[in-house]
C-alpha cells in the first residue's frame, strides 16, 4: 500500500451498490485515526470509494441494515430535497447563535455569498442549463465555503454535484456525478444515497420540463475522499451487518421501495411537524 487505498464498488440498485462497497472497504480499507475519537477506540477503516449505482431506481432500493427506520429516511429525504429543516442554520453574524452550520438543501438550493445580495438556487441553475444544452460540463452546484468552512466545527461534508445528459437510443439520460470529503460508510452513506438519488429524479422531471422532452435517469457515481467505518461502530457493524451477511440471503438482507412507500409518504405530516418545532 502506497497511502489511502482507492477502492471502487457498484450494484444495478442503491442497496446491492452499498452493501458492496462495505464489504470492499472492509476488507481492502487502511486503519487509520480520526479526529472523532474517543480514548480507547479502535482506529477506523478507511479509503477513498468510488461507488457506481447503475439503475438508481431498480429494486430492492432498500437495505434492511442501514442504521434507521423508514420514518428516519423520508424525514432525510425532505431534510435534502424540501429543505424542511433550513431554519435550523444558524446566523454566522450571531456568535451566540448555536444552530447547525449548514443543510445541504440550502447549501444547493440558496447558496450565500456575502458579496452577492440574493442567494443562488445552483440546482435550478443545473436544470436551466441542462434544458438549454444538454452535454454542457458546466452543469455543477457546489457547498463548500471557503470562508466559513475551514475552521467551523462541522463543514459540510457533501462537496459538489455535477449533472450532464446523453443523448442516447431511447432518449435523454441524466447522469449524476456526487462528491464527498467524508463520508461515514455505514452509519450515513445509505441514506445519502437514497436521498441524492431522489434528487437526481427531481432534477430530471425538472429538465424535462423545461426541455419538453423525456429524461430518464441514468447512473448514479459517488466518490467519497474518505469513505470510512468508525472503529467506534465497528462490533455493531461486525455483528449487525457481516452477521446477515453470514445468515440472510440478499432479498432477506434488502427490500422493495415501492412496499414501504406509502407508509413513508403518510409520515410525511408528523416528519413536517417535528421540524418546525426544531431549532430556535
Amino acid at each position: 500500500m502506497n497511502g489511502i487505498p482507492v477502492l471502487t464498488a457498484e450494484g444495478q440498485g442503491i442497496a446491492q451498490a452499498w452493501e458492496n462497497s462495505l464489504l470492499t472497504l472492509y476488507e481492502q480499507g487502511c486503519d487509520i485515526s480520526t479526529q472523532y475519537d474517543k480514548a480507547g477506540d479502535p482506529p477506523s477503516k478507511d479509503a477513498t470509494m468510488l461507488i457506481t449505482v447503475h439503475q438508481p431506481l431498480a429494486e430492492p432500493m432498500i437495505h434492511r441494515d442501514f442504521p434507521g427506520g423508514f420514518e428516519d429516511l423520508q424525514e432525510y429525504v425532505m431534510e435534502v430535497c424540501d429543505g424542511i429543516k433550513d431554519h435550523c442554520v444558524r446566523d454566522p453574524a450571531d456568535p451566540a447563535d448555536t444552530r447547525w452550520e449548514y443543510t445541504y438543501h440550502q447549501r444547493l438550493f440558496a447558496y450565500t455569498v456575502p458579496s452577492v445580495a440574493a442567494p443562488i438556487d445552483q440546482i435550478e441553475d443545473i436544470c436551466q442549463q441542462l434544458a438549454k444544452t444538454g452535454y454542457t460540463r458546466r452543469a455543477q452546484a457546489i457547498t463548500w465555503k471557503v470562508w466559513e468552512d475551514r475552521h467551523c466545527y462541522d463543514p459540510a461534508c457533501l462537496q459538489s454535484l455535477w449533472c450532464r445528459l446523453t443523448d442516447e437510443a431511447e432518449g435523454a439520460v441524466l447522469s449524476m456525478n456526487v462528491r464527498f470529503r467524508s463520508n461515514d460508510a455505514y452509519k450515513a452513506a445509505f441514506m445519502n444515497l437514497f436521498a441524492l438519488i431522489q434528487l437526481q429524479s427531481r432534477i430530471a422531471a425538472r429538465v424535462a420540463e423545461l426541455s419538453g422532452r423525456a429524461v430518464r435517469l441514468g447512473r448514479y457515481c459517488h466518490l467519497a475522499d474518505s469513505y470510512h467505518i468508525y472503529g467506534s461502530n465497528m462490533e455493531e457493524f461486525k455483528s449487525r451487518f457481516l452477521g446477515a451477511q453470514a445468515t440472510r440471503t440478499f432479498e432477506g438482507r434488502t427490500m422493495r421501495y415501492e412496499d414501504v412507500r406509502e407508509f413513508m409518504d403518510q409520515a410525511r405530516p408528523m416528519i413536517l411537524d417535528k421540524a418546525q418545532g426544531m431549532g430556535r
